[in-house]
């Protein structure tokens, strides 16, 4: 059996947690859209062929997919805060490195240290969860998800005034300040969690979701400058089918999995990551659409001839609606479920892709698409992390919302990939300069919408609250809030945890091991002692505690499998009592 290994408990989290992990988050996101203002400069900048400079934008996307579960892991291990801290860290070396050079492959290796930094997001996810009251968690949450896009639509407009008006390299000296302040921000103010899964950190695991995952994502950034039918790109998108089923077998089979891909299939997993891809790809279309729309001179008889300022500015609404929504999430939320919270921004987003195919002659209308997007985008991405912490045990929380995360990064890449491809194929040359026309921007908001649609059909597929459930924010602590979910869950061991002269044991940690030694649960127990574990399947199962000051105790017991909880008191050290 693995050991589980534990910090002294966090103390209570102060008031400014929240707005120090959505800082982290904001300035983590800023990564994706610093170099927008620039892309059509870069080739020059760099003295290199347009073919190679778009690797400056590719290598943060592929690093931030490739770090994102295994930050997440980390964290789950070895303590989320240490694991944000290291990826801000890695961030700011990345810009430090970016900032002080123009070759190109110093340039990407840059870039490629700054999307390390994407695990920052899942990272800060499951510091909410484990050290936040539970009436607070659902805004924080939100605010956190949210954070990507809040960061990249405000990089936009200061990123066109630095661009405008200085060196392109301040691009990179401002990040790597920011970087430096969200450090000393989580110095100060984030303690760290005292949750941690069992196990050790599966390398073979990461290596091969590493390259499956490159494998994969390269050909859909490349693909349009490949050729789709060409044979590197169907070679590599076969090697990443064989590599990635390969890799599934691997983690079905190690004890302690980078992901625990049983976990990954329930419904409520499952149906959440697919439908994160349709948010994914709908976000991103408005960030590739609006700017080269906002920013065609008016002679092409479409373009809206705005400065790069001005058209970051009226798409910088994405983001800031987004995050002014998340307190807006939390009431829905609390009172309808994050199911219903996920329908009504995917919907809302459908919406705003809608009146966007009729809204493209004036700047103001550009104003109004971007609001619509960023409330229904902030409604949908505020409901993801709640839907899979609702899912999975709090020890797997990282591991959980970074997979997550990735699957989100998986779809603004293949949003980017896509649209890429369909603004090229419709393009017109003019003096030699391929223009993008309006047919190429609605058919894009088109795309955008049918995944939308996609999105809303996996949506209906989630497993909804069962009648008897109460409103999520009840609870008073985090603690609490994982017994009231055990036990409206039902199914389940539920008891106390007491020392030998009957005093109950707070903060134990409650592990639940399957047949195969791998754990299917794990809590920590409430003031009173009491505690409860929901089971996966019927069968025989190790309940496991540890408590400081405590002998370790392990207890075999069974479950049927219906609906009726197993009450099952543990006492530290003796015998197991079984009421």
């Amino acid at each position: 059996m693995t050991q589980t290994t534990t910090d002294r408990p966090a103390g209570r989290a102060s008031g400014a947690v929240v707005p120090v992990l959505a800082f982290a988050g904001i300035v983590v996101a800023v990564m994706q859209t610093l170099l927008v203002p620039v892309i059509k400069d870069l080739p020059q900048l760099l003295d290199t062929a347009p073919s190679n400079a778009t690797w400056v934008l590719t290598s943060t996307l592929l690093s931030g997919a490739v770090a994102t579960p295994i930050m997440g892991r980390l964290g789950d291990l070895y303590g989320k805060r240490r694991m944000l801290i290291l990826s801000l860290s890695v961030m700011v070396l990345g810009a430090l490195v970016s900032a002080l050079t123009s070759d190109l492959l110093l340039m990407i290796t840059g870039r490629t240290l700054q999307g390390f930094a994407m695990g920052a997001i899942p990272l800060g996810i499951g510091l909410m969860r484990d050290m936040l009251p539970r009436e607070k968690l659902g805004s924080a949450m939100a605010l956190m998800s949210s954070s990507i896009g809040v960061g990249g639509g405000l990089a936009l407009p200061a990123a066109a005034l630095v661009a405008q008006h200085s060196d392109w390299h301040a691009l990179f000296y401002g990040a790597a300040g920011l970087g430096v302040l969200s450090i000393a921000l989580t110095l100060l103010v984030v303690p760290e969690s005292p949750m941690r899964a069992e196990g050790s950190f599966d390398l073979p695991g990461a290596l091969g979701l590493s390259a499956g995952l490159v494998l994969f994502l390269l050909p859909i950034t490349k693909g349009s400058d490949w050729g789709w039918a060409s044979g590197t790109t169907l070679g590599l998108f076969a090697a990443s089918a064989v590599v990635l089923v390969l890799w599934g077998v691997m983690e079905l089979r190690v004890k302690a999995p980078l992901v625990d891909l049983r976990t990954t299939a329930r419904p409520a997993v499952l149906f959440t990551n697919l439908a994160s891809i349709m948010v994914g790809v709908s976000f991103y279309v408005v960030s590739l659409v609006l700017p080269q729309l906002l920013q065609l001179p008016k002679s092409t008889g479409y373009g809206l001839g705005q400065s790069m300022v001005v058209a970051g500015l009226l798409v910088a609404p994405l983001g800031l609606t987004m995050m002014f929504t998340a307190p807006v999430y939390a009431r829905l939320s609390a009172k309808y479920g994050p199911r219903v919270t996920l329908i009504l921004g995917l919907l809302i987003i459908a919406i705003g892709y809608g009146a966007g195919l009729g809204l493209m002659s004036a700047p103001w209308q550009s104003l109004v698409i971007s609001v619509l997007l960023g409330a229904g985008i902030g409604l949908a991405y505020s409901s993801l992390p709640a839907l899979i912490v609702g899912a999975v045990p709090a020890s797997e929380t990282g591991a959980a919302n970074g997979l997550n995360t990735l699957m989100r990064s998986i779809g603004t890449s293949v949003s980017s990939a896509v649209i890429g491809m369909v603004l090229a194929d419709t393009a017109n040359t003019v003096g030699g300069v391929e223009i993008p026309t309006m047919h190429g921007f609605r058919v894009s908001f088109l795309i955008a919408t049918a995944a939308v649609a996609v999105g809303l059909v996996l949506a209906l597929f989630l497993p909804g609250r069962r009648p008897s459930q109460q409103p999520q924010l009840r609870a008073s602590s985090e603690e609490d809030a994982a017994l009231e979910r055990a036990e409206q869950a039902l199914r389940g061991f539920r008891g106390r945890v007491l020392a030998a002269d009957g005093v109950p044991v707070a903060r134990a940690r409650v592990t639940l091991i399957d047949r195969r030694g791998r754990q299917a649960g794990a809590t920590l127990s409430a003031e009173d002692g009491g505690y409860a574990l929901t089971v996966p399947a019927q069968g025989s199962y190790v309940v496991a505690v540890r408590a400081a000051g405590h002998e370790p105790l392990a207890s075999s017991a069974t479950h049927a499998g219906d609906d009726r909880p197993v009450d099952l008191d543990l006492s530290l050290p003796g015998e197991t009592v079984t009421a």
